[in-house]
């Protein structure tokens, strides 16, 4: 497997320029598959914050850079939908978020909003003791002693792991598209059609201002009122100034 990642193949979700240079700098393992945007990128191409990766591991050395409230100390860690970005020292708190076209984008948050994050069930089932298990949409899951959640639905966690708010997937329910053509929109579902077969369900979407769009069920994640509030603050999408990234295969397309 390729120790490097060229720009032109990195997934739509990332908020890289495809043709500044030849290489960027690739994914480690970790949370949300492919779709995760190393942290670097955040650092560099996004916030413009350090310009290279020797900043960027000097910058995550201070402890003062959290994702979901931990601090981390590898630049290649994988950042993607509804993680929590914080900066203690400038006070910047973001919630990654997907943006029109479907790259992720950084929404700023209230600080109170930086001590949960928002996730979508996409699988559970019993374990030993009775127990259910609930997997989330970046591979984080927990065990929960009763509830009544089911797949799709959304729900709002801590950093300890304790359920703060629940989020039904049912018609009715506020939702953002996050991948396909309407990644980004928001409304709220007026039918949910089941498909018989193998074919993917759809879902009919309403908007306040526009015409609605249809999509594919999975496509969809049920959000609460304050993700609409935060959707009309500035969000951080383009790389800052004089974040640019020189071009070095050796290294991923990353100074040192």
């Amino acid at each position: 497997m390729s120790k490097h990642q060229k720009r032109l193949s990195v997934p739509d979700s990332w908020p890289v320029e495809r043709k500044t240079a030849t290489f960027t700098v690739k994914a480690a393992a970790g949370p949300h598959g492919e779709q995760g945007v190393p942290l670097l990128i955040v650092l560099r191409d996004v916030l413009g914050y350090v310009d290279n990766r020797k900043e960027a591991r000097y910058a995550l050395n201070q402890g003062t850079i959290l994702i979901n409230g931990d601090s981390l100390d590898d630049e290649e860690r994988p950042i993607g939908m509804f993680d929590i970005v914080e900066f203690t020292e400038r006070d910047e708190h973001y919630r990654v978020f997907p943006d029109e076209g479907g790259r992720l984008a950084l929404s700023p948050i209230d600080a109170a909003d930086a001590d949960s994050k928002l996730g979508k069930i996409v699988g559970k089932g019993q374990v030993p003791g009775g127990n259910t298990q609930l997997a989330l949409h970046d591979g984080h899951t927990l065990e929960i002693e009763d509830g009544e959640y089911a797949g799709s639905d959304s729900i709002v966690i801590d950093h300890d792991d304790e359920i703060l708010a629940h989020f039904p997937y049912e018609e009715g329910a506020l939702v953002t598209a996050v991948r396909g053509q309407h990644a980004g929109e928001i409304g709220e579902i007026e039918e949910i059609q089941v498909t018989p077969g193998s074919s993917a369900n759809n879902v009919i979407v309403t908007q306040e201002e526009g015409d609605g769009f249809e999509t594919i069920a999975d496509y969809v994640v049920v959000i609460d009122e304050n993700f609409v509030e935060e959707d009309d603050e500035e969000t951080v999408t383009t790389a800052g100034e004089g974040a640019e990234a020189a071009e070095d295969p050796t290294d991923g397309g990353d100074d040192e």
